[in-house]
């Protein structure tokens, strides 16, 4: 039995601050729910006929992949236009290419770099817009996280995730995630690299509200102690190649290793969005360990957005 609508048709998913807890939750238990039936053979096709435009100024592996194969399993399609297949790599509008694609597709998935365009694309569409990723939030990923998660651990309220790194884009989406569902989120980045101030407080009522906290702190110990979740992303994303020597300078001492990790608790789960470099942001022993669910994670990216299609065309 799958989960009820949560209502969400026609709407689009830009950041994860404009759904309610109720319904971050019950997306993530549909998928649950969802990726339960698919391993039992079950199929679900209730997008037929529909269409899914992929628009990718950034490269990606599981972005592309997991939407794809998740609309055709749907029995929908999807479409990869790159920047260079569109005219918007010419110059067009982005309030232009969002009218005309309106008028083919479904719905469209972009991945980018600015979310202003993001923001551009859904005011002008007509179908729902899903941010596949911008450099300011990449709730697609958070919402797998969830669904890991709550695989591994049973609950989200009330568990500590600790996030370790650059205080970027899935640092954002994972803290308005967490507070929203009421985990408490521990952030640890070097002093220059924390995360967006007007995200922070936003995520901070939101945890107000659902009975959680949030912190940002320069300490990793701090940031891991007690953890049930610690997460890790790459020091040096896509489009920030010629800050590499410096970054890596920067962040010595946030590696989360087996000294850092001895400070979670014991059963703690090992989280990334990937991919990873290892020995850098992370180790081998630690990403390739029994506390690793970085690949259940990447294959919950599919479930998840599964979910979310399904409630924004069904």
């Amino acid at each position: 039995m799958i989960a009820a609508s949560v209502d969400l048709k026609g709407k689009d998913l830009l950041t994860l601050a404009e759904y309610s807890p109720e319904t971050i939750k019950e997306l993530v238990h549909k998928a649950k729910e969802m990726k339960e039936a698919y391993l039992n053979g079950e199929l679900i096709a209730p997008l037929k006929g529909k269409t899914l435009g992929m628009i990718f100024e950034k490269s990606s592996t599981r972005t592309r992949v997991s939407f794809e194969t998740g609309m055709f399993q749907l029995g929908g399609q999807a479409l990869f236009l790159s920047s260079r297949d569109l005219q918007i790599g010419r110059g067009e509008p982005v309030s232009d290419t969002a009218k005309v694609l309106s008028q083919y597709v479904d719905a469209i998935m972009i991945r980018t770099f600015a979310h202003e365009t993001v923001e551009e694309l859904a005011e002008h569409a007509t179908i729902p817009v899903i941010n596949g990723l911008t450099d300011l939030h990449h709730p697609c990923q958070a919402l797998a996280d969830l669904l890991t998660i709550l695989e591994v651990k049973g609950t989200l309220k009330g568990l500590k995730l600790a996030y370790i790194g650059d205080g970027n884009n899935v640092a954002h989406s994972l803290l308005i995630a967490c507070a929203k569902v009421g985990m408490d989120v521990a952030v640890a980045t070097p002093p220059s690299y924390a995360p967006n101030e007007e995200i922070v407080s936003l995520a901070k009522s939101f945890a107000d509200a659902s009975g959680s906290t949030i912190s940002i702190v320069n300490d990793p110990i701090e940031a891991v102690t007690e953890a049930d979740v610690i997460y890790a992303d790459v020091w040096t994303s896509m489009g920030q190649e010629e800050e590499n020597e410096q970054r890596l300078k920067d962040f010595a001492g946030f590696q989360v290793n087996k000294e850092l990790v001895a400070h979670a608790k014991a059963d703690y789960m090992f989280l990334h969005c990937l991919p990873a470099h290892r020995e850098e942001e992370v180790t081998a022993e630690i990403i390739d360990g029994p506390n690793s669910y970085v690949f259940q994670e990447a294959g919950n990216r599919m479930h998840a957005q599964k979910a979310l299609l399904v409630e924004l065309l069904g």
